[in-house]
């Protein structure tokens, strides 16, 4: 009787892992894979899209719903290749909210590099830094409500405010959900230089400056200092660190981020990475999250009606049909 009882429970736990194994599989694929017509993934992937084109080469976005995407619209809705919209001065609105568009687990990997190829870049002193604040679980000052900086983005909204006077556009803010951790950016478009050097005070976002190029919003930013990590595994920066990022909106629902950093402290030499933003779906919109008090009052909380988010996000709501619970 008990080998009976014995026999019947591990039957029953193998089913279980099975089970477990399919719910598993299935959830790696939690968005359809992509037709031909729609560009496919790079290598015949059925986890990335190719939405477009920029510059010569194509612009690939995940199709499975993952931490930054989980209430943007999805890669395969027909209102992603919608037009662009434009500000009454003629330049594309970038306003967003936005989800993705930097970088968060592995700078380099989101970036478009390979897995390890960024770390190959780092200079000795650099890479024993990463290593010794990778066994440091709770060591990134972002955790503790500090600033994440460029090119850091959260798993929360975000946008672009267009600042105007009747001197026309005179500054760019960079707002985040995520209150006093994501704090505000200030992105100068009234042509002034960087300030001296010799007289440049180091700070979380630095100084920024801005100004089109066509269709391209491009931002120069020095004066970092060297306290925020460019990503969860704790990729260093010195306060040498210069960045170049040109925001193109190719399409409604896509705007990407080639960005560009030089560090001779840090980098053996400039680095190339390519980020992509997706818009948010409609009726989600920035709310308050004060890191310091924890409230998250918006999507981190789920604070937003049932039909407006995705059930794969925090907010609850209709699951799609290229999403699964």
């Amino acid at each position: 009787m008990v080998r009976k009882i014995i026999a019947a429970i591990s039957v029953a736990v193998l089913l279980l892992i099975q089970l477990h194994a399919q719910q598993r599989g299935q959830g790696a694929g939690q968005a359809g894979t992509p037709t031909g017509a729609q560009g496919g993934g790079r290598g015949g992937n059925p986890n990335e899209i190719v939405v477009g084109q920029l510059g010569g080469k194509p612009v690939v976005q995940p199709v499975r719903r993952g931490v930054d995407y989980r209430d943007a619209i999805s890669p395969t809705d027909p209102a992603m290749n919608g037009p662009v919209p434009r500000l009454p001065d003629g330049h594309p609105d970038l306003t967003g909210p936005w989800e993705g568009g930097g970088s968060d687990n592995d700078m380099g990997v989101e970036g478009g590099l390979k897995e390890g190829e960024l770390d190959s870049l780092l200079l000795p002193a650099a890479r024993k830094l990463k290593e010794e604040r990778s066994k440091a679980i709770y060591g990134e000052p972002y955790i503790y409500c500090l600033p994440m900086s460029v090119p850091r983005i959260n798993p929360y909204p975000w946008k672009f405010v267009m600042g105007y006077t009747a001197k026309g556009l005179q500054y760019v803010y960079q707002l985040h959900e995520t209150g006093d951790a994501g704090a505000h950016r200030v992105i100068y478009m009234d042509g002034r230089p960087h300030p001296n050097p010799s007289t440049l005070i180091a700070s979380w976002w630095g100084h920024s400056i801005g100004h089109w190029e066509g269709d391209t919003l491009v931002i120069d930013t020095v004066g970092y200092n060297d306290k925020f990590w460019f990503d969860a595994p704790g990729t260093p920066h010195s306060e040498k660190l210069h960045t170049i990022e040109r925001w193109t909106r190719i399409s409604y629902g896509t705007l990407v981020n080639d960005f560009t950093l030089e560090d001779p402290d840090t980098f053996s030499k400039p680095v190339q990475l390519r980020f992509v933003a997706r818009i948010v779906k409609p009726g989600v919109e920035l709310m308050e999250y004060i890191c310091a008090e924890n409230n998250q009052i918006g999507l981190a909380g789920g604070y937003l009606g049932k039909s407006d988010a995705s059930q794969i996000g925090i907010g609850g709501g209709p699951v799609l049909k290229d999403e699964k619970k």
